[in-house]
């Protein structure tokens, strides 16, 4: 594993322990997902008959927060299963857009980064 200047090298069991919590956050996520759907289709069998427009503003308002919840817990699902592919692939740590070494205390705070901090900063400029 790559590391900036300075820094101590990745210990097995540093490794090990992302990777375990990118894992226990993944199954979460899977679980969280499940759970979502199901709440989303329970939603759409039910029948609405006699609702007013309160009523039926409220179950479409309800639906929707539960649809961004379900699209929010797939995308950091993605996130996680990446870095771990990354992990994987010997390219975890390495910044995507100058292709220098992330950074370990980065990486340790936040294992999904796929940017060095200089290009995340000029990414969130544009």
């Amino acid at each position: 594993m790559p590391v900036r200047a300075g820094e101590g090298r990745w210990t097995e069991g540093e490794l090990a322990d992302v990777r375990a919590a990118l894992q226990e956050e993944i199954d979460a996520l899977q679980a969280q997902i499940v759970m979502a759907e199901s709440q989303i289709a329970d939603g759409d069998s039910a029948d609405g008959a006699g609702d007013d427009q309160a009523d039926a503003g409220a179950k479409t308002y309800e639906r929707e927060h539960e649809l961004a919840l379900s699209y929010n817990a797939r995308d950091l699902l993605a996130q996680n299963e990446r870095a771990v592919q990354r992990m994987d692939g010997g390219t975890y740590g390495v910044c995507e857009s100058c292709s220098l070494p992330i950074g370990k205390a980065r990486m340790q705070a936040f294992p999904r980064a796929t940017l060095c901090v200089t290009c995340k900063q000029r990414e969130e400029r544009r």
